[in-house]
């Protein structure tokens, strides 16, 4: 049997030295098909950018919020895939609009 908890602590451990370290933020958006918009703030990591943040803003305006400090809920969770921008169809927003709705 895994140790779920043991790989939770590894991972919120990897995420938070990745927020807490970072000097270089990538900041995106991404509108989903039910009319609502994902926030991503995202870092490098060993040549691939590891999103370290996660706003989804659904569509009847509720906001879910992900990081090292709440990995999921009952409503979705922090991805654990490294994205590329071009591939996941990624608009680049500047870091004040990721932190207008992170922080609303």
């Amino acid at each position: 049997m895994v140790d779920l908890e043991r790989i939770t602590a590894e991972i919120v451990a990897y995420l938070r030295a990745l927020d807490k370290g970072a000097t270089l933020r990538h900041h995106f958006r991404h509108a989903d098909e039910e009319g609502g918009f994902w926030y991503i703030e995202a870092v490098p990591d060993r040549g691939e950018l590891i999103v370290i943040k996660q706003a989804e803003l659904t569509s009847a305006g509720q906001l879910h919020r992900y990081s090292w400090e709440h990995l999921e809920d009952e409503d979705g969770g922090l991805t654990d895939q490294p994205i590329d921008p071009k591939e996941d169809q990624l608009e680049a927003i500047p870091a004040e609009e990721f932190q207008r709705i992170w922080t609303r």
